[in-house]
């Protein structure tokens, strides 16, 4: 198994929420997506700061991790809703895939005028912020920090 660059981080562009965590955080979303949940933002508004910044740091790498993790997310989602939280069926995870470009990085690259990407830029990126750029690539994401991403990751 291949060991990831996954480290507890929050992006510059995510500093207008990430003092009182009221927004997911990319590292958070990362590994809710690890684990298949899809979490509402009502649900993660009923947690304390403490639970919050809990999920940001609790590893979520290896397979037991990421069991654990999912099981302490849905203990909590339970605790505050009565409810677990939705199962993600699937994952498109083209942040792993370093040998293209995924075409909704592109897409949005080229909606917000930033220059196109190498692969080996792509490459080059942490997983992290290539989760980061797919996800804020896609629509129903706040796309407005897509180039913001783009520069703090030296792309521009």
């Amino acid at each position: 198994m291949t060991i990831l660059d996954i480290r507890t981080q929050y992006f510059q562009f995510e500093n207008d929420f990430v003092n009182n965590l009221r927004c997911i955080p990319m590292i958070v979303r990362y590994k809710l997506d690890s684990c298949r949940i899809k979490l509402q933002l009502a649900d993660w508004a009923k947690l304390s700061f403490e639970e919050k910044e809990q999920l940001a740091d609790l590893p979520c790498q290896f397979p037991d991790e990421i069991e654990a993790y999912g099981r302490y997310v849905n203990a909590l989602v339970w605790k505050y809703t009565g409810q677990y939280p939705s199962v993600l069926k699937q994952i498109a995870d083209s942040w792993n895939e370093t040998q293209e470009i995924p075409a909704e990085v592109k897409e949005k690259a080229s909606e917000f005028a930033c220059p196109q990407l190498t692969t080996e830029q792509w490459r080059n990126l942490e997983t992290l912020q290539r989760f980061a750029l797919v996800k804020l690539g896609r629509s129903g994401h706040e796309g407005s920090n897509f180039p913001i991403a783009f520069s703090e990751f030296g792309l521009m």
